[in-house]
């Protein structure tokens, strides 16, 4: 969601803000060992300068992004040194004539954009093979006789190699971990989730702020959920099975998604015994067993990923035993009241009961957890493995089926692979035509700030250039301070190993360390002096201004354009899964499908996902464009409400016999489901949605039934406190049915008048 603090300073310091996580020092060690044998078997040979070229293909290789099984790391790094080496080889053919440089840009860097059709590692590997191609072009192509072209090609394909076979030997080391922590990100995102929950106790007040942090850590932990999830699926489907450390880590994966569930529950659980009189009493404990919850799932993060063996519970059991001690003192106290006390605080023991079963759901569930990641270090307890169908289509028609769906003018990974090749050789004219020195840095700053949408761009361009400019000054005052060859070499090492460490906390700190080295590289290569930072700075801030023309000129796909869609798909979504969640309570006695709410629940919280980055996207678009901000802010947290809601009734289920059903209860949900239908219809054909029809109506005999039930349980009391009776199981069952229904009728209300806002 937008910024809420706009003053300059906290809008700058926010640029290099860190995002969660700890730094990668194995990426940081891994950058350092790839470079160290270029560099030094440069120094060696006495021919620093000739071996640049092997150092850069190194350094490229090995900057591509890859969280995968080992054989797709090994795949990638060999398919970026093929790629690098293809274009070193295009670059020095074509670097002499510029009427041949300039379409030759445009093809490969047109190419290269298209790469982000088939996921996130070949886009890695397309940008630093473009990279690699504007810079050869610029810096070291030369096709001044067939020997030079040979021997240069040759040092880059040196430098891939060695890259890939020290990359390998060092994934070899542990093959797994890339998994493993992956499934341990999962649960340290849960924790945070999980602590924010506390925090609903301790200020009961539904603000829109905690709200927020509340939606963006559920998101994170799904982001995370999903990328374990992939991950172990290709590892899975490639070996034809799973061994025991792999069914273990697929239990794991998929209980984080059951208490993901299951948090989001007791968040709604927290906000309706808020609003009663004995939550008070209860609030201390609720929030010490929450906490602890948190902090157990901080414990098997780092035992996951560390390969633990014993996580300690004894405190969260402690809590969740003063919980359940307190919550029955509550309970004697108000069953001694007068039947007119009784009645008001009925609902209020409910709830309370409610929450307490929820809280000891979880802190099983984590014992379970706890038990696995003990067995995950001992190899012990073999888990039944599960069948996953192979790809029925072949990998070569998905590649050729992607690239017909998206060449069309409509698809938006066309318009930026075309918008970037147009922006790149524009950029790369302007530079041979001025004859501007190093212009190839207005090149490559246009290169990696363009992405698909203007936001994307407008804050990686700030973000680069403020990076730049930093590190630029840095950069400079080492140039002048520093003269030894062989102290610049080692600052070079040290400012790649920090960048490369913190490269996924922060890019504006990653450029700040990245231009620096890049400048002492440079000043190793030519011998140039502190004006080369001073030029960078300049070239920069050049190439981001190309940038952003590009992104706002060029065949623009404006958010505010395609968020209807983005929202209809995401309302439907969530339909279908409130259709099948609400089929159970309508039949009961059908077996209920767990694998298909599952699936539809994913589905519905990916679709959330991806309208809430709509949303952020469309934030960060020109002010002018946006329209009507606070609408969508509005609608994106009663659909997200929507589905905690849906997600509370599909937890629900699993105590829910149907012996006692509400009369009005079909006619509610068929009607509910016509409102929602019409609402994503309205989206579509952007029209104004229907009048709401008559929710009321059916509530009012819905509490009519609740309140009988509640008045017999309490005239049964006296002689069957403590015995289940059909009475107490109904109430138990039908509470929390029916203060659901009661809160997504009221979401469901506000959705209809912000969409019809919207379309007005």
């Amino acid at each position: 969601m937008p910024p809420t603090n706009k003053h300059p300073l906290n809008w700058f310091l926010q640029q290099f803000q860190l995002k969660p996580g700890k730094p990668d020092i194995f990426s940081g060690l891994r950058s350092l060992l790839i470079l160290v044998g270029p560099i030094g078997l440069g120094f060696i040979t006495g021919h620093a300068a000739t071996s640049a070229i092997a150092t850069m293909a190194a350094w490229f290789v090995g900057m591509v992004n890859v969280d995968g099984t080992y054989r797709q790391k090994v795949t990638a790094t060999i398919a970026a040194t093929i790629g690098i080496t293809v274009v070193f080889l295009i670059a020095s053919l074509v670097s002499s004539n510029l009427w041949l440089s300039i379409p030759a840009t445009f093809f490969v860097i047109f190419i290269a954009g298209l790469a982000g059709l088939y996921g996130n590692v070949a886009a890695s590997v397309s940008l630093v093979t473009s990279i690699m191609f504007v810079i050869a072009l610029a810096k070291f192509a030369s096709f001044s006789n067939l020997s030079t072209l040979i021997q240069n090609c040759a040092l880059c394909l040196a430098g891939g190699v060695w890259t890939t076979a020290l990359s390998s030997g060092l994934w070899a080391i542990h093959p797994d971990v890339s998994t493993r922590q992956l499934v341990a990100n999962s649960y340290l995102s849960l924790s945070k989730f999980v602590d924010l929950a506390s925090e609903r106790v301790l200020d009961s007040q539904n603000n829109r702020e905690w709200a927020q942090r509340f939606l963006q850590a559920q998101d994170s932990v799904i982001q995370d959920l999903t990328s374990a999830r992939s991950v172990w699926t290709t590892i899975w489907t490639r070996q034809k099975g799973a061994n025991v450390l792999g069914n273990h880590l697929l239990v794991l994966i998929e209980d984080v998604n059951q208490i993901v569930n299951s948090v989001i529950a007791l968040n709604e659980l927290l906000a309706i015994a808020s609003e009663g009189q004995l939550f008070f009493r209860l609030q201390k404990e609720i929030q010490q067993v929450i906490e602890q919850l948190a902090i157990a799932l901080a414990m098997l993060a780092k035992a996951i990923a560390k390969g633990k063996n014993s996580v300690s519970l004894g405190d969260l059991d402690r809590t969740i035993e003063a919980l359940k001690h307190q919550r029955q003192v509550i309970r004697s106290q108000v069953l001694k009241q007068t039947i007119d006390v009784q009645a008001v605080q009925y609902l209020d023991l409910v709830n309370l009961e409610k929450i307490e079963a929820s809280l000891k759901n979880l802190a099983q569930q984590i014992h379970t957890d706890a038990d696995i990641v003990k067995d995950l270090k001992q190899g012990k307890r073999s888990i039944a493995r599960r069948e996953i169908a192979p790809p029925t289509q072949s990998q070569r028609s998905i590649i050729i089926d992607t690239l017909r769906n998206n060449f069309t003018f409509d698809s938006v990974l066309l318009r930026h692979a075309l918008r970037l090749a147009l922006i790149v050789t524009l950029a790369e004219l302007i530079a041979s035509i001025l004859q501007l020195p190093r212009g190839y840095w207005i090149t490559l700053t246009a290169l990696v700030a363009l992405k698909p949408n203007f936001g994307g761009t407008s804050e990686t361009t700030v973000q680069r250039v403020i990076g730049t400019i930093l590190g630029g000054i840095v950069g400079i005052t080492l140039v002048l301070l520093i003269k030894n060859q062989l102290a610049i070499a080692v600052c070079f090492l040290l400012l790649v190993v920090t960048a490369m460490s913190v490269r996924s906390l922060s890019y504006s700190i990653f450029i700040i360390l990245l231009t620096p080295a890049i400048i002492l590289l440079l000043h190793l290569i030519s011998a140039g002096d502190w004006k080369v930072g001073l030029l960078r700075i300049v070239d920069s801030f050049i190439g981001g201004i190309l940038a952003l023309l590009g992104s706002y000129l060029l065949f623009p796909r404006w958010e505010r354009q395609q968020l209807p869609a983005q929202l209809e798909k995401t309302i439907r979504a969530n339909l279908v899964y409130f259709q099948q969640v609400i089929a159970n309570y309508l039949h009961p006695e059908k077996d209920a499908s767990v694998d298909s709410i599952n699936t539809l629940r994913h589905q519905a919280a990916l679709e959330n996902v991806n309208a809430t980055a709509a949303a952020q996207r469309l934030f960060s678009e020109p002010r002018h464009l946006q329209g009507e901000i606070e609408p969508v802010m509005t609608l994106m947290v009663y659909i997200r409400g929507f589905f905690s809601s849906v997600t509370t009734l599909a937890e629900h289920l699993r105590e829910f016999s149907g012996d006692y059903q509400f009369t009005e209860l079909k006619r509610l949900a068929d009607t509910i489901i016509q409102i929602l239908e019409n609402l994503a219809d309205a989206l579509r054909q952007k029209q104004l949605p229907q009048p709401l029809p008559a929710l009321d109506s059916y509530l009012e005999a819905i509490h009519e039934q609740i309140q009988q039930l509640h008045t017999a349980r309490l005239s049964e009391i006296a002689t069957n406190s403590n015995t289940l009776t059909p009475t107490l199981q109904a109430v138990r069952e039908q509470t929390l049915l029916s203060t659901e229904l009661d809160r997504i009728v009221n979401e469901i209300k506000v959705m209809h008048c912000v969409i019809a806002r919207l379309q007005r």
